[in-house]
């Protein structure tokens, strides 16, 4: 699996479980899946990613856009 394809991985993980604990837990969780989707945001436009950077150094195989 390619950097690419683990950070779509990670982020949708994140956001699904954010929306999950906002819903049953509070609702200030909904500010982590903001805090994702900037990040993501930024990261189509800067090209800079820290899940990325951090999966390079682990050795994962680089993808299109990582």
């Amino acid at each position: 699996m390619s950097i690419d394809r683990l950070v779509m991985a990670f982020a949708g993980s994140f956001i699904l479980a954010s929306l999950a604990l906002a819903h049953w837990h509070s609702p200030n969780w909904l500010w982590f899946t903001a805090f994702v989707g900037a990040n993501l945001v930024q990261a189509s436009f800067t090209g800079f990613c820290p899940l990325a950077i951090i999966l390079k150094k682990f050795g994962v195989k680089p993808g299109c856009a990582f």
